[in-house]
């Protein structure tokens, strides 16, 4: 019996087949609770760095030395850089010298408290002079960023100067001490405290060391070509110029190793141990916001990860040695102690 109000003909229409019906999609539910998270995460991480970089709209660099030197060379180093990589709009350079860089630290603490925009470079050279000139402003006053850069020292001459060697020194300042000039930088610094070793490895004591030091490496550079010294120390970038065009010689340089940027032997191999890096470093003013100290930690870590750094440092014949943070802090108040018990020992410090 058929069903009620069934028809043949219906059943038939009924039973031809129709379209397949859709398939509903699995959805995790999490899964797209995740990926929403995270696509907004990387957005407003983003945003951030992007505000964070378009903050700096100014930066001011000191460099607590006169033009041509170590320092003001890393100023407008980092100025050229920062420029190039967009971190930073408007940079300005300022020189500031004497004394190994205190005259400028204390300008730069008195005038520039809580200020985000104010940056000043220094390194070895000026934790060694605050200690020899007993400066009323140390880098307590400020608040360090970064260890940005390493560079060993070379002793250059005249090329037409009778000392060749490392043992040719040695023999004119056991001879007589004080007719051996050094040029270099200020009064306790690396390029003071190099010599000094150099003095001691060459049993002279470095008491006796007549060291005249000069405010920049253009300065030095002009006494050395001069002769109005025996001899100049200084990093390298300072005299590559003079040395590339053949008007002095290195006489050694303060690497553990000979340098691929330098063809001279090294102090180590010629039977003295003298093994000093000069380091340079960049800080921030006095009381500024925790804010304000990580976003110049980011700009300044982002230029140096970049390659137009990489690129200046192999030109120059700087060594990375970047540091920030609590290990960079740790480090320099490592650094101020060793460093005031070296110039004890030299009898350079007052």
């Amino acid at each position: 019996m058929r069903p009620p109000h069934a028809d043949p003909s219906s059943a038939k229409i009924n039973s031809r087949p129709g379209p397949a019906p859709k398939r509903r999609r699995n959805v995790n539910i999490r899964e797209v609770i995740l990926k929403k998270a995270i696509f907004a995460g990387a957005i407003a991480a983003l945003l951030s760095s992007t505000a964070a970089f378009a903050q700096m709209d100014e930066l001011r660099i000191m460099a607590p030395a006169a033009p041509g030197g170590g320092w003001d060379q890393t100023a407008r180093t980092i100025q050229s850089v920062i420029q190039a990589e967009g971190l930073a709009s408007n940079i300005q350079v300022e020189n500031v010298a004497g004394a190994g860089g205190t005259i400028g630290l204390q300008q730069f603490v008195n005038q520039s408290t809580g200020d985000p925009s104010a940056t000043i470079v220094g390194g070895y050279v000026m934790v060694g002079a605050i200690i020899a000139n007993n400066a009323p402003v140390t880098l307590a006053d400020v608040t360090p960023i970064a260890r940005l850069t390493g560079e060993y020292v070379v002793v250059v001459a005249p090329t037409d100067s009778e000392i060749e060697n490392a043992e040719d020194l040695a023999e004119a300042m056991r001879a007589d001490p004080g007719s051996v000039t050094w040029g270099g930088g200020s009064a306790g610094g690396v390029d003071h405290i190099a010599a000094g070793i150099f003095a001691q490895t060459a049993d002279v004591d470095p008491r006796g060391l007549n060291y005249i030091p000069f405010s920049g490496g253009g300065e030095a550079l002009a006494a050395i070509l001069g002769g109005q010294v025996t001899v100049g120390i200084s990093g390298y970038s300072e005299f590559a110029a003079q040395i590339e065009a053949g008007e002095l010689k290195v006489i050694g340089i303060t690497a553990p190793e000979p340098q691929d940027y330098v063809d001279a032997p090294t102090f180590v191999d010629q039977g003295f141990d003298v093994d000093v890096q000069n380091w340079r470093m960049i800080a921030a003013a006095p009381d500024i916001t925790e804010e304000e100290r990580a976003q110049l930690t980011e700009t300044i870590r982002t230029m140096s990860e970049s390659e137009a750094w990489a690129n200046e440092l192999e030109t120059r014949g700087w060594v990375n040695t970047y540091l920030d943070g609590e290990e960079f802090q740790t480090y320099l108040q490592e650094e101020i102690e060793a460093t005031t018990a070296i110039l004890s020992e030299l009898g350079i410090s007052q």
